[in-house]
Order: C-alpha cells, then structure tokens, then sequence
C-alpha cells in the first residue's frame, strides 16, 4: 500500500507539471494576440496617397516577422519585470509574508500555555518531517480556523496560524493541519506558487499598461491628421492590451487554481502519512464546517495569499471556479469516507486540555533536529503518537494510513 501512495504521489505531480505546461502555453496565446493586435494596429494607420480623389493606402500583409520579433521581446520584457518584481517582493522569505497578513511571532519561550502548545506541535512536525523548525507566527485578528506556511525554501519558511486554529482545535487536530503546511514545504509548492503569482502580476502589468495608453490618447491633444492617426492607433493598442491583459489574468487564475487544488491533495495525502492518524486532519476539516466563520480570512492580502492557506481564505464566494481549495466535503470524505455531510458544533478547547498538552512534551523548549537525529525522528514521532493513540479513552483506528494516503492523493478517487 505504501508503494501504491507514491504511485499515486507521483501521478499528481504529473497532473501538476500538465497544468503549469498549460500556463506557459497561456502565455504564449497572449504573445500571438499581442501581436495580432500590433498588425492590425499598423494597418490602420498605414500612410496613403490620393490620385484623382481616389485613396491609395500600401498594402499591409498580416504576417511581418520584424514586427512579431519586437512584440513578442517586449511583450516578455513586460511580463518578465512585472513577475521578477513581484517575486523579489515575496523573496524576502516567510516572514514578509506573515508580517503582511498582521501576523506575530511567537517567542520560543512564550508563557502562554496555548502558544506552547502549537510550539510543541510545530517541533514535532519538523523532526517528523526533517526540516528546520520553522518560526511560527499567529494572526490574532483571525477567529476562523486557518493556518499557512509561506517562504521559497524550507530554510526561511515559517508557519502562520489562526487565532481560531489554537482556541478550537485539540493537540492531534493541530498536528493533522501543521502536518498538512509541513508537506506544502517538502513538497516545493511555495516555490511553485511564487513563480506562478510573479507571472500573473507580470500579465496584470500589460492590461495596466493598456489603460494608461487609452488615457493618453485621450489626453493628447491637436487636429492633424498624422495626429489622429496617433491617437487612434493609441486608443487600440491601449484598449486591446487591457482586453488581453485581463482575459490573460483570467484564464492564469483558472490554471493556478486548479494547480494549487491538485497540491491540497497532496498535502493532505502526506498529513495522513506523517501523523497516521487521520481523524486529527479529518476533526479540524469538520470544524471549519461547523464553525460560522469557517476558514475565512478577513486580511485585506489574503487574495495574493489564498493558495497557501490551510482551508479557503473565501469559503462561501461566489466564484468556486477560482477557489484554490477543493470543496470542503470532499476533502473529508476522502480522509473519512464514513462522513455524512453533517458538521459537529464547535466549541473553544478547555484550558485544562491546554495546560495538559502544552506541558506534555517539555514546552518552550526549542527543537534543531540534527543529522543524526532525522534518519529515526519519523519512526520516533509515529511511535510516540501511536502510544498516546492506544492511551485509555483515546480512539483505535483500524486503517492503513498510507493506503489511505494514497487515495487521498487522487482526486476522483471513490
């Protein structure tokens, strides 16, 4: 069964690489409207003559192989700075990221006992996963449930989590979703989402670019004929670049979405793997159902930043073609195929419950897994989570969780 999740794994990853395939193929189709654009542009403002009243205008042919060398390098040349731009801006590493949301860092040595306790968590997580511990910043203007990891490389990623996420959520459910930002880390996709947002905003650039365009040919002034060529020819250039410009931001939303859906899959697939216990991921999905905020984010950057969230920062909107999340249900379902759609009531967790998970495994102390330390801590963590599974009153759940992984891990999957 374990073979069968990386097989399964695998076949993902494959569906991810056709999706970014079809993204640079987008970007290909506005190049070639662009310069269809230019064409028809140049067309119109062809210089003519007059013989005898009759007007003579020089041929214009559609193809111009100088022409479609100039569009296509300074159509890249837009989008290229637009998106070195915008990734320079979220290089800086996790922290501007989480810092932009209203995020705080928590010290390593907090007194809180419910900070402590996600500390704790996010330790075990990364010596789980063998990865450096990550800072952990909590958005304390957020009473939903939700969490992120953000930064382009496991060196400078930290965690966010919601202020709903530590008052709602018990110890295993925290470990299901810092288990579920974990995979997005190992996995690359913060590096794959940088590179796909940077070229969105290098496309949004173009339409921006367009309206500024119509606005100087509505600007410009004189009553020349060569004049009013200008300016027609500045009003078509600038209000088909915006035309483009925003069909293209369009259809890369679509392609990144369904990107960033395929890679939710994934990340739960491996919470499952890393905790083998699938009623922790499975228990926080079902109280972002019944919890009336759910899992929305109220931060005015939570739109650049949807794709890194745990569950969707807009649950409820109206465009669901956009959502960078799977449906809710569906997700459980393929956690717990026992789940009947009905979402249990939420109630903040008891401080004692707190205290006793904060204090459970050293809290404030810091956590530097070593080298000799990640061979053995997956099969350490495992062990110690299975002991605390079989304690009196916990549950005993009869699964193979890398089985289960695997089918969660392929959408469609019954």
């Amino acid at each position: 069964m374990a073979t069968d999740f990386f097989q399964q794994q695998d076949a993902a990853r494959r569906r991810t690489g056709k999706l970014v395939v079809l993204f640079l193929l987008a970007v290909v189709a506005i190049v070639l409207a662009i310069y269809l654009l230019a064409a028809a542009v140049v067309a119109a403002i062809q210089p003519y003559t007059t013989t005898g009243g009759v007007v003579h205008r020089q041929p214009a042919g559609l193809w111009d192989p100088r022409l479609f060398v100039w569009v296509s390098l300074g159509t890249l040349t837009v989008i290229a700075l637009g998106s070195l731009y915008k990734i320079a801006e979220l290089s800086a590493g996790g922290e501007s990221v989480a810092l932009m949301l209203g995020g705080r860092l928590v010290d390593p040595h907090t007194k809180d006992l419910a900070e402590r306790r996600v500390l704790n968590v996010v330790d075990e997580m990364a010596l789980a996963s063998g990865v450096p511990v990550p800072p952990v910043y909590v958005l304390e203007g957020e009473r939903s449930i939700n969490a992120f990891a953000a930064g382009h490389t496991p060196g400078n990623a930290v965690i966010g989590v919601s202020r709903g996420s530590i008052n709602y959520l018990s110890r295993d459910e925290l470990q299901g979703v810092m288990a579920h930002e974990f995979s997005h880390i190992l996995n690359g996709d913060m590096r794959l989402n940088l590179r796909l947002i940077g070229i969105l905003n290098g496309i949004l650039i173009l339409a921006i670019l367009g309206y500024y365009l119509m606005r100087g040919a509505g600007s410009s002034s004189g009553s020349s004929k060569d004049n009013g060529r200008g300016r027609l020819a500045l009003l078509l250039a600038g209000l088909g670049l915006l035309v483009i410009g925003y069909i293209g931001v369009i259809f890369g939303k679509l392609i990144k979405a369904a990107v960033s859906r395929q890679r939710e899959y994934l990340a739960d697939a491996s919470a499952v793997q890393f905790t083998r216990y699938p009623d922790g991921i499975a228990g926080a999905l079902k109280k972002i159902g019944g919890l009336e905020l759910g899992s929305r984010i109220k931060d005015g950057h939570a739109e650049e930043c949807s794709h890194m969230f745990f569950g969707d920062a807009f649950a409820g909107s109206e465009f669901n073609f956009l959502s960078t999340h799977p449906p809710l249900v569906e997700r459980i379902k393929r956690i717990d195929p026992s789940f009947d759609g009905t979402f249990p009531p939420v109630k903040p967790v008891p401080t004692a419950e707190i205290a006793g998970a904060a204090e459970a495994s050293g809290a404030g102390e810091e956590i530097r897994p070593g080298a000799d330390q990640q061979r053995t801590a997956a099969d350490e963590f495992r062990t110690a989570a299975e002991k605390r599974r079989r304690a009196p009153g916990a549950k005993t759940q009869l699964l193979d969780p890398t089985g289960m992984a695997g089918r969660i891990g392929l959408p469609g999957a019954a």
